[in-house]
């Protein structure tokens, strides 16, 4: 299967309107339920038998940017602008986008490096909690968006016809889905490292009170939650940190004036 479209983006992300309504109406079990379902549609994607190839091209963010990090292969148009920005709403990557680039961190790092995978982690908190975007495709496979296995497309009007040939290709060589297999979290020593930054960050008055809230939540789940020590957890385990952060972060006032800020006027709100 291919993941593309033909418009100008491939997708900005989440119904904002749809999410603030559900926030205002207090209506939890929803939200947890809409988040759950997104999570459960990634990870189908993930882990479906048959190759998925997903062929974004100009902005592929917040939940678009989460469809992208669990195809199987992504062909990218070279102009793709890929990031996770949710915390400039005052949320975080809930739909296993944070689960993802955790998996990335740990890709990235040898087997009982834990000082290593403490670099690769903050370098990945640091990409997500500023809420970057790749301003090329390029760029996206430096920030970890894209793989080393990942493929750039020049003519984005050949896009969808040379992700489609990579599919076909893929399944006649015997395509076989990922395993899930445990992933690496630090606890109290990541969160540590990242609430000192954070607090840094305050003093220098870089960020407002509300955006270190926002990013100690995300430092959390990035953490795999209040573990006293590093310890190997599931996927599944990390989906349930972030949506539960997800909702918390969703009952805030703050977040709230976030979300109606950028709806009323596409720019994000400092409060």
């Amino acid at each position: 299967m291919v993941i593309a479209n033909q418009a100008e983006n491939f997708s900005v992300g989440a119904n904002l309107m749809l999410l603030l309504i559900s926030a205002q109406e207090q209506e939890w079990d929803e939200i947890d339920l809409a988040v759950r379902q997104f999570q459960n549609v990634n990870m189908a994607i993930k882990y479906s038998p048959k190759p998925v190839v997903v062929a974004p091209q100009g902005m592929a963010l917040g939940g678009g940017c989460e469809i992208v990090l669990h195809g199987a292969r992504v062909h990218a148009a070279a102009e793709a602008y890929i990031g996770q920005v949710e915390t400039g709403v005052g949320l975080i990557p809930a739909g296993g986008g944070t689960k993802e680039m955790l998996i990335r961190a740990n890709e990235r790092t040898s087997t009982g490096d834990e000082m290593g995978l403490l670099h690769a982690t903050r370098a990945i908190f640091e990409t997500l909690a500023t809420a970057k975007v790749s301003t090329s495709a390029e760029e996206a496979r430096g920030l970890g968006f894209l793989r080393p296995t990942d493929v750039i497309s020049m003519n984005r009007e050949r896009l969808i016809a040379d992700a489609k040939q990579r599919a076909l290709t893929m399944a006649r060589a015997g395509y076989f889905p990922p395993i899930s297999g445990p992933i690496r979290v630090l606890g109290e020593s990541f969160i540590a490292t990242a609430k000192l930054g954070i607090h840094q960050l305050l003093r220098g008055e870089y960020i407002s009170d509300y955006d270190a809230l926002v990013a100690r939540k995300l430092a959390g789940v990035m953490a795999g939650g209040p573990l006293s020590s590093p310890q190997d957890v599931s996927e599944q385990y990390i989906l349930d940190v972030e949506r539960e952060a997800f909702v918390s972060l969703c009952g805030e006032k703050q977040t709230q004036e976030r979300i109606a800020h950028t709806l009323k006027t596409g720019k994000p709100l400092r409060n």
